[in-house]
């Protein structure tokens, strides 16, 4: 006697348009505004914001000098540099320098700053996880003094 067992997977169901496997190739860097950042900087999107990953991702490349205002992300965000030196801060603390193949993870609500070093590009790839808590909060820019200072 032979038997055959069979099992049934339950599959989500899935959004109007959304497909169980999505593949997106690459995106077009968009200049980052002066509102946001000082300096050459290029921004392009990896994974978009969506209901279900709740979670962005991106790329961001800095020219010599060029750096982000200071901001906060309601759940935290993670930076792995993949090219150059750069600086890293959090609001109160001493800079850090940062280099290809860091890690950086800036906690929920911190106030923070990173950028590429005066004598070197950066480029790092961000994560922001649980977007459903907010994606970020811009403030002022990074003055000289502060982007100097040890």
């Amino acid at each position: 006697m032979r038997f055959v067992l069979t099992l049934s997977v339950a599959m989500p169901s899935l959004a109007l348009g959304q497909t169980a496997n999505t593949v997106t190739g690459p995106q077009a860097a968009t200049r980052g505004p002066a509102d946001t950042f000082t300096g050459t900087v290029w921004v392009t999107s990896l994974i978009p914001n969506d209901s279900i990953f709740t979670t962005i991702s991106g790329s961001v490349a800095f020219e010599k000098g060029a750096r982000s205002h200071w901001h906060s992300h309601p759940a935290g965000q993670i930076l792995i540099v993949t090219d150059g030196i750069g600086y890293h801060q959090i609001k109160g603390e001493p800079r850090q320098v940062i280099r290809k193949g860091d890690v950086v993870k800036c906690p929920p609500g911190l106030v923070h700053w990173h950028g590429a070093s005066p004598g070197s590009k950066m480029t790092h790839l961000y994560i922001i996880p649980n977007t459903e808590k907010g994606i970020v909060t811009w403030l002022q820019p990074v003055t000289d003094a502060e982007y100097s200072k040890k």
